[in-house]
């Protein structure tokens, strides 16, 4: 067996969802998730088919964002995983739930616009994601003031009253 990380390519700001799933069905279903959570959502998504055929299958609504999840699909090279590509001012918080929900969804290593790399184990049979590395180490232990900002940054944003 052979570890590595493989470094998911994307412009900075982008978000993006890393997950396992179990069906070929999965495309059709993650993209029925992705369109019923927030109308009008930009997204690409693809998908590692671990049998027959062994293909990336992918589904979107935006060329580019499918081409990206296509291009990182086939470089961590998983079977049975799925990314997902966010366009520019769409989140995770507001569709990971329903990705989640899908029937055949097993799990969700990120949901992240952090710089990420993808721990890959790979055996002569194939390739699995043992886990990522999202983002940096802590650089300390928030103060008074940073618990002030962080309180302030969600209710500026919205996402507390």
């Amino acid at each position: 067996m052979e570890l590595r990380t493989v470094r998911i390519e994307k412009p900075d700001a982008l978000n993006f969802i890393l997950g396992q799933t179990h069906f070929i069905k999965s495309v059709e279903d993650l993209h029925e998730a992705m369109v019923g959570s927030v109308p009008g959502i930009r997204f690409g998504l693809a998908f590692c088919e671990a049998s027959g055929k062994c293909l990336v299958r992918s589904s979107g609504t935006d060329a580019a964002l499918v081409e990206l999840a296509v291009t990182n699909a086939r470089n961590v090279a998983a079977g049975h995983s799925f990314v997902i590509f966010l366009g520019d001012g769409y989140y995770p918080v507001n569709v990971l739930n329903a990705v989640k929900m899908v029937p055949e969804v097993c799990r969700i290593f990120c949901a992240t616009a952090n710089p990420t790399e993808v721990v890959v184990a790979e055996t002569a049979q194939g390739r699995g994601i043992l886990g990522v590395v999202d983002g940096f180490p802590p650089r300390g232990v928030e103060d008074d003031g940073e618990v002030a900002w962080r309180k302030g940054l969600l209710r500026q944003i919205g996402y507390k009253l």
